[in-house]
């Protein structure tokens, strides 16, 4: 499977930000020591006072456009080189100050998985907790800490999935921002209902293969053809999502799947059941698949039909009961409706025909994921 890193993340790899910064001075002190010259003979070359020249040597008065010109005429290098020098300088100051701002902050990180997101090559790590804070802040694409609650502390969300496990608003977020992220790389076609409900029989016949290297570039280009962007990418500690659906836009979708279950029974259930909330409930709304207190039990129970029912068809689902609890039987069954042995076999384990814990259980696919090491 494909790791999704953060372009962003990339591009910081190869970035140096010193805890230093150089004043455009140093560079006016260098050239009159190589010139021989003392600050009192560049005040009277320039016609600045010499209290002016010790402020700008000093980083003290910024060079402006007037300023630069002067320099370029008695110093040399073009009126450019000195402007360019003065901006870096003075973002240097600014980057410096917000760091130490947002160094206080620092508490906000507690919330977030930050060793997984690091992990996941979602964000780069640094051992100053300022720019940990700003790089955080960049991966969600907020300014501060504030803009952050704001977006991601209240999310508009319906949930589904094991209440054993605990809703954090810091991992469930990381986890949406990547599908953001990733689904924001994803070229799709306009949305088309009608489209994505037919793709939905051909790419339920993806259930029977077993490498997830094979099945997952063809689920991702068939469903952008629709206009859904479907992201595969695992879910960090505390975040108990199983997956998860919204609206980026009027005409692109997101459809996103986590890696919490191994099993392709488990896997695909939930994909059809998010495809479910695209196709039968409001733009709106989100769903986040996380416990089953949901937020609306009703809309929940339709994606669940529409999941089981689309999987094996109640004409079909009606033999269950009649099927011989043999790998032989099962694998015939599955065949014969184009999907994969694990899924049945799910099946009859969720409607207690069968035991969760039975020796049955090897003809389910247990997907390895790069992240599982």
């Amino acid at each position: 499977m494909i790791e999704h890193a953060a372009p962003e993340a990339a591009a910081m790899a190869d970035t140096f930000t010193p805890d230093w910064v150089s004043p455009p001075g140093d560079t006016i002190a260098d050239l009159l020591e190589e010139k021989g010259w003392s600050q009192r003979e560049l005040a009277q070359r320039t016609g600045y006072t010499t209290k002016h020249i010790s402020l700008l040597i000093n980083g003290k008065a910024p060079i402006n456009q007037d300023t630069a010109l002067k320099l370029e005429f008695v110093l040399g290098s073009n009126a450019r080189f000195w402007l360019n020098r003065e901006a870096l300088y003075r973002e240097a100051i600014a980057r410096a100050e917000e760091l130490d701002a947002l160094e206080a902050d620092k508490d906000w990180l507690k919330q977030l998985p930050l060793k997984e997101m690091i992990r996941f090559k979602w964000i780069n790590a640094f051992k100053h907790k300022g720019q940990q804070v700003a790089e955080c802040l960049r991966y969600f694409g907020v300014a501060s800490v504030n803009a952050w609650e704001n977006q991601y502390g209240a999310l508009p969300v319906a949930y589904r999935a094991s209440p054993v496990f605990e809703k954090a608003i810091g991992p469930v977020a990381a986890w949406l921002r990547q599908g953001e992220k990733v689904a924001s790389e994803l070229g799709c076609q306009p949305y088309d209902a009608s489209h994505f409900r037919v793709l939905l029989e051909e790419l339920r016949a993806l259930t029977q293969e077993a490498d997830p290297a094979v099945f997952l570039p063809r689920l991702i280009s068939r469903c952008a053809e629709a206009g859904v962007a479907v992201v595969v990418c695992p879910a960090p500690k505390g975040c108990p999502a199983s997956g998860a659906t919204r609206w980026l836009s009027n005409d692109k979708a997101l459809l996103m799947l986590s890696l919490r279950y191994k099993s392709n029974d488990h896997f695909w259930f939930t994909f059809f059941h998010e495809a479910a909330h695209l196709l039968l409930h409001k733009k709106r709304m989100m769903f986040l698949e996380v416990t089953r207190d949901g937020l609306d039990g009703k809309l929940e129970a339709e994606a669940d039909a529409f999941a089981r029912d689309w999987l094996i068809p109640p004409e079909a689902a009606q033999q269950l009961p009649l099927l011989d609890r043999t790998e032989p039987a099962i694998r015939a069954y599955a065949q014969q409706l184009g999907i994969a042995p694990g899924i049945v076999l799910g099946r009859m384990q969720k409607e207690q025909l069968e035991p969760w814990q039975s020796y049955l259980n090897e003809l389910k696919v247990r997907y390895t994921w790069d992240h599982d090491e």
